[in-house]
């Protein structure tokens, strides 16, 4: 094996970024709603995102610099995570774009609204999945925040479920690989954790 070092120090920017997004793949999308201080809808995916803790149930994104996810959530305290099946990739991709703070993403990528229980944030109608966040910390790291919440409220289809179990090929989520890739749902392997 011929392996390549590259020490961080000598990249310039955004070469350590580029290179980190390429490594650590498949990402989860965040697709983060929330609204600001006026009640304003914002819509927009994060794919540096994962669960914090099981008790209490936190989920963290990471915003890369200050976006409007970002200043709507410390200005409420609430945001929703909605999830990214392969049929909602387009209108996901489509609020991506770098839209004014008074845009509604929801409106821009075609989707509908639908109340949430517990937070004002709405909730992606046809997400097969939400969850719905009280803002738990932010916390500053380098050029981007962390942005933990607590989940309140979880939202799932019934079609995606065994019991109280998500199957994951009924979500048929999509994660973010690196530049304009995402990657399906594809094969599963199980494997037992040795006793």
């Amino acid at each position: 094996m011929n392996q390549r070092a590259f020490r961080m120090d000598d990249l310039p920017a955004p070469a350590p970024y580029r290179l980190l997004t390429g490594l650590v793949i498949p990402r989860p999308i965040a697709w983060v709603s929330s609204v600001d201080a006026e009640g304003r809808p914002n819509l927009a995916p994060h794919s540096f995102f994962t669960v914090a803790s099981g008790n209490p149930p936190i989920v963290q994104f990471t915003s890369v610099g200050r976006k409007d996810s970002l200043n709507n959530i410390e200005a409420t305290g609430e945001f929703v995570v909605n999830f990214v099946p392969r049929r909602l990739l387009e209108p996901m991709n489509a609020t991506a774009e770098s839209a004014p703070p008074h845009v509604d993403e929801f409106e821009l990528a075609g989707l509908t609204k639908t109340p949430s229980q517990q937070v004002r944030p709405p909730r992606v109608a046809a997400s097969p999945s939400a969850l719905e966040c009280l803002l738990h910390n932010v916390i500053p790291v380098g050029d981007s925040f962390i942005v933990l919440g607590r989940v309140v409220c979880a939202w799932v289809d019934e079609d995606v479920l065994d019991n109280d179990r998500p199957l994951e090929w009924n979500l048929d989520p999509v994660a973010r690989l690196s530049g304009s890739r995402y990657v399906t749902y594809g094969e599963t392997v199980t494997l037992r954790r040795p006793e």
